[in-house]
């Protein structure tokens, strides 16, 4: 067994306390690769924001557990090197069951996901208490979720949302033990979040989605006062890169994510850890196109990705420092 400590990673519980009473919430940066990581990493340590890197199941099946161990032993001494030793979680993104959860546990993540929400409410308390107790025996902290989130991205896969019940949240908190909850209040999964018909436009044209449910929120928050709350399903899907994509051989559909707004007035609540994964995918994804549609000759990857982890660290910088406001609070 590899413990999280000896990898140089902290796990998320005093960093979710200081974000709460700070007023902003801390990155979750899915990567499955080099060049992500690298980006995150460069990014939190120019801001100097703590942060959690988040490995999706497909990440896992994708670039192997034992490299992605390494890899984040690796990030650690990265940021080490580039001058900050910034606060920095793994953490397992949706894990579906038990054994999926162990295994990560047992590989050195500090922080794991038990997704049961999918499940009957008394299956869903099960499975995430099962998690809590054997993590807790080694300081991992564990993240459970009520409420169905819609949209796909990976192997989480929902036709449609249903909110978080605030009146169930005392007794699945007590009953699990878990030491934070995803909730649902409209956000989802996925670059494809709203399309266009579910939107409204404002006086200059621009598609404005449905609100996020604060109201849900406060709700929830007035039942766990103090209680780390966090938000799956958070890109805004920047037109810039879904326009990039299209303009050099791509065929996105005209999407609209989350409001950066929006997430920054729930970061200034009991929100904590906002997920961002789509918005990765694309700045990297409209990035090499748009190198490999303007030389056509060129091969060398290191020619394409380069600009792409460029691409992907300027734009984690702007979550850190507009958005989540977690800039300048790793050394808290």
């Amino acid at each position: 067994m590899t413990s999280y400590k000896d990898l140089g990673l902290v796990n998320t519980r005093n960093l979710f306390a200081k974000a709460i009473k700070g007023g902003y919430a801390i990155p979750a940066f899915n990567f499955n690769n080099m060049e992500q990581l690298q980006a995150i990493i460069m990014a939190c340590v120019e801001t100097k924001s703590p942060v959690i890197l988040q490995v999706s199941k497909g990440a896992r099946d994708y670039a192997n557990i034992n490299l992605l161990r390494n890899m984040a032993r690796g990030a650690t001494e990265y940021a080490h090197e580039l001058g900050c030793d910034i606060p920095i979680v793994l953490h397992l993104d949706h894990g579906d069951s038990f054994e999926t959860c162990k295994e990560c546990i047992d590989n050195g993540f500090s922080s794991v996901m038990i997704d049961g929400s999918h499940l009957p409410y008394d299956e869903n308390v099960a499975v995430t208490r099962k998690v809590v107790e054997y993590a807790h025996q080694f300081d991992v902290t564990v993240e459970g979720e009520l409420g169905v989130l819609a949209g796909i991205e990976d192997d989480v896969a929902a036709e449609k949302s249903n909110y978080t019940r605030p009146e169930e949240v005392i007794d699945f908190v007590s009953k699990t033990g878990v030491d934070s909850l995803a909730i649902s209040i409209g956000t989802s999964h996925g670059a494809c979040k709203f399309t266009p018909a579910q939107c409204t436009r404002n006086a200059d044209g621009v598609l404005i989605p449905p609100p996020l449910r604060f109201d849900i929120l406060a709700e929830i928050e007035k039942k766990l006062p103090g209680f780390p709350i966090v938000l799956h399903g958070s890109s805004s899907v920047p037109v810039e890169y879904v326009k990039m994509i299209n303009e050099h051989g791509g065929a996105l559909k005209d999407n609209v994510g989350i409001p950066e707004d929006q997430l920054r007035r729930a970061a200034k609540s009991a929100v904590c850890k906002i997920n961002i994964d789509s918005d990765g995918r694309l700045a990297m994804t409209g990035t090499i196109r748009k190198v490999l549609d303007e030389k056509p000759a060129e091969f060398d990857p290191r020619k394409y990705l380069g600009p792409a982890r460029e691409a992907l660290k300027k734009m984690y910088m702007h979550k850190t420092v507009d958005v989540l406001g977690s800039a300048g609070h790793a050394l808290d």
